[in-house]
């Protein structure tokens, strides 16, 4: 299996894993997730895990287009997206859909048409491609007349035939540039609006101004036309828009698919007590949403019945379990580890902690967004450089004594020889070459731009829980063997991650059959005649033993065993570091980062985790605006800082930092926060995206050295008029294929050299 396709792998696991973990079959409500077509259809679309290969997309389509009333039904192999419309009149059955992918060996689960955030991105991207398939299609049949013309002219084409060959070329080339080259002429027309020139307006200008004279000259009846050229040159720029369109949508295409797979539903109670899946975002306050064992809490509310106890680590960074009961405030995101609770909805979409915590993001955003990348300082330099440049060139043949015609003629070779095409290029270029190494390392990167802030980056700012640690808990310490298997099949029976980890830790147990579980306490069974028991302390009469344990091991948490009579025993369960963290960390430090660790966990807890890995700047305890103003500190400082963090705490941090990243399992305010994800339960991601950007950013200015270069060599030649517009053409399509070819390069940076041993 090749790089790409085990880190897909891996996310449709995860995603797997979390499904299968969370509630179980529950009617559902799917009327939020069909959308209506204009002529009366409904239309649903599904994200689909186990597509491979194009030979899925027959048996998808095949399978679901046999269901009853169904109209189409449309595969897309690269996003893994299913489309399935019905016919008008006919019942949507969305349940019957994802019956027949179980069937077929796949899972699905329903997009919510309201939440699907790529249309615009979508139509853009379709436009693009359309306008550059009609500029390749003009452009090899263009350049096929213009060559007659060309060979023509040094040997016997009557004038007649040659003025026919450059009607033509008029007839293709016009329609296909006006088409074409419509997402140029729009951006430079917005920036005139705006009171500003864009790269788009010297692209316009030489476009239109070699059309212009090229049906001038051919109305004339002179030898030459430059069709050919202007019809190259959008071909050649609508390359870089393509790429960099494409770049920038697959990254959201795979976090749409994740958020998708997470199944963002809640079990809403109805007023005849009947319970049932529905989207998040059909909750209103008021409504009362069941939340069972296992399963995180949906939305922010009160908890009306039922106690548990509340693993908040994903909102708050704190790993301590928080018990809650009736009249107790609860926010979405937080994790319900033991008893079931019955919910009153104060806010679902509006008004949520979620809320505060991306307008803490946004003020973040608004102020990173100030800060010019480098192709725009790149833009700002050149436009007044070439338009100077080609307005001196005019003047100076005309204060020369030359016509009109034959100035013009000059200028215009200039603007073309100095089009933008090799700089339109230089920077897409290297974003997608970078953009697919970094995938090929179980890195997803969600904006090109970032390549540039991670080069920049001399901090790494980290949290601990999700980020330095995995996400699910393991057992710490060693135990009598007995002991362990017996708390083990217990563990198999409560739906408490702690318990969780005792599971893990005996593969083989298998679970007591008559096993129950008390609500908030733990689980408990009768064993030849013994009670035994498993849960929290005073569950099993062990407040004692705990306290002495946690107080050795204070970044823990505490299950028991109480079996009969016997003392009781205490198992120390705990977030584990990743497994390469320190060496991770240790690399950092030896290339000459300053490594730091900024968590909303307890401080003890963070600096074991510190002094573990040998960090000395911690801190802990952490509110999410802390977090900003320690990272605003390090900025004022000069620090270029990169924020690696998971939570819903950590969202704000991520905008406001110079560059962040997250782990594919973080809260998803936090992965629309990060400039990338990391996939895995390794840390040397963060490490490929450091020097993988390094490289880029390299590359990137080797490629604007390489345009910057053609432009001061072509220039003098072209005022000089020693280029012909045409033969300016080919040298700016020669620098675009030569700023390609470097691009390339980046394909060849070590991704994951050798990482310094602790």
């Amino acid at each position: 299996m090749c790089c790409t396709d085990a880190a897909l792998a891996y996310v449709e696991a995860h995603a797997a894993w979390s499904a299968a973990n969370t509630r179980s079959s529950l009617p559902r409500d799917y009327a939020a997730f069909l959308a209506e077509e204009p002529d009366g259809a409904s239309r649903a679309v599904f994200a689909v895990e186990g597509v491979r290969c194009a030979a899925c997309l027959g048996t998808i389509e095949g399978g679901i287009g046999l269901l009853p009333g169904v109209r189409a039904a449309r595969l897309n192999v690269t996003d893994r997206r299913l489309s399935v419309t019905w016919a008008p009149g006919a019942p949507a059955e969305i349940g019957e859909v994802l019956a027949a992918l179980t069937r077929l060996g796949y899972r699905g689960h329903p997009f919510d048409p309201h939440r699907r955030g790529d249309a615009v991105a979508a139509r853009e991207t379709e436009r693009l491609i359309r306008a550059l398939a009609v500029a390749g299609f003009a452009s090899m049949n263009v350049m096929l007349l213009a060559v007659s013309v060309w060979a023509g002219n040094v040997s016997d084409m009557t004038p007649e035939n040659r003025d026919l060959f450059h009607w033509i070329q008029a007839l293709v080339a016009l329609p296909a540039a006006a088409y074409a080259g419509r997402p140029f002429y729009e951006g430079a027309l917005r920036g005139l609006r705006a009171g500003r020139i864009t790269m788009d307006f010297p692209i316009t200008l030489g476009v239109v101004l070699t059309l212009a004279m090229s049906v001038v000259e051919t109305a004339m009846s002179a030898p030459h036309a430059y069709f050919d050229g202007a019809i190259m040159l959008l071909f050649f720029l609508l390359i870089g828009r393509v790429l960099d369109q494409v770049m920038r949508r697959r990254t959201l295409a795979l976090a749409e698919n994740l958020a998708a797979l997470r199944a963002e539903t809640a079990a809403r109670v109805g007023a005849d007590g009947a319970v049932r899946d529905v989207p998040v975002a059909d909750l209103s306050p008021g409504d009362t949403v069941l939340v069972r064992p296992g399963e995180r809490v949906p939305v922010d509310g009160v908890v009306a019945q039922g106690r548990s106890e509340l693993d908040r680590s994903l909102v708050t960074g704190e790993t301590a379990p928080v018990t809650a009961g009736p009249g107790d405030m609860v926010h979405a995101g937080s994790l319900n580890a033991s008893g079931a609770l019955t919910v009153r909805v104060t806010a679902a979409t509006r008004g949520t902690l979620l809320d505060q915590v991306e307008a803490l993001m946004r003020r973040a955003l608004e102020a990173k967004s100030r800060a010019l990348v480098l192709a725009d300082r790149a833009t700002r330099l050149y436009v007044p450089v070439v338009h100077a440049a080609a307005l001196l060139t005019l003047a100076g043949w005309l204060a020369a004594g030359a016509g009109f015609h034959a100035a013009l003629l000059t200028a215009v070779a200039v603007l073309i020889v100095t089009c933008p095409c090799a700089l339109g290029l230089a920077i897409p270029a290297v974003q997608v070459v970078a953009a697919g190494a970094l995938f090929r390392e179980g890195v997803l990167l969600n904006s090109g731009e970032a390549l540039e802030r991670f080069a920049a980056i001399d901090t790494v700012a980290f949290d601990k829980t999700g980020t330095l640690t995995l996400p699910e808990p393991v057992l710490a310490g060693r135990y009598e063997s007995e002991a362990l298997a017996l708390a083990a099949r217990l563990a198999l029976s409560s739906r408490h991650p702690m318990a969780a980890a005792l599971a893990t830790a005996v593969p083989e147990a298998r679970a007591l059959p008559d096993a129950e579980e008390a609500a908030g306490l733990g689980v408990r069974a009768v064993v030849e005649g013994r009670l035994v028991r498993l849960g929290a302390p005073r569950f099993c009469e062990a407040e004692a033993e705990a306290e002495r344990a946690l107080a050795q091991d204070p970044g823990s948490s505490a299950i028991c065993l109480k079996d009969g009579d016997a003392p009781p025993v205490v198992f120390r369960v705990r977030q584990a570091l990743r497994p390469d963290a320190e060496r991770v960390l240790g690399s950092l430090r030896a290339e000459g980062y300053r490594v730091l660790i900024l968590s909303g966990d307890r401080p003890e807890a963070v600096a074991a985790a510190a002094g573990a890995l040998g960090v000395a700047e911690w801190e802990g305890g952490l509110a999410p605006q802390d977090k900003i103003r320690r990272i605003e500190a390090l900025g004022a400082q000069g620090r270029r800082v990169l924020m690696v963090g998971d939570g819903l705490n950590d969202a704000p941090a991520l905008a406001a930092a110079h560059a962040s990243l997250s782990p594919v399992t973080a809260a998803h305010v936090s992965q629309a926060a990060a400039d990338a994800l990391f996939l895995g339960r390794d840390l040397a991601p963060v490490l490929a995206v450091l020097r993988i950007g390094r490289a880029a950013r390299r590359l990137m200015l080797e490629n604007l050295w390489v345009s910057a270069a053609y432009n001061v060599a072509a220039i003098p030649l072209a005022a000089a008029g020693l280029l012909t517009p045409l033969i300016a053409a080919l040298a700016m399509s020669g620098s675009s294929v030569i700023v390609t070819l470097n691009a390339l390069r980046a394909r060849r940076t070590p991704h994951r050299p050798e990482i310094a041993q602790p």
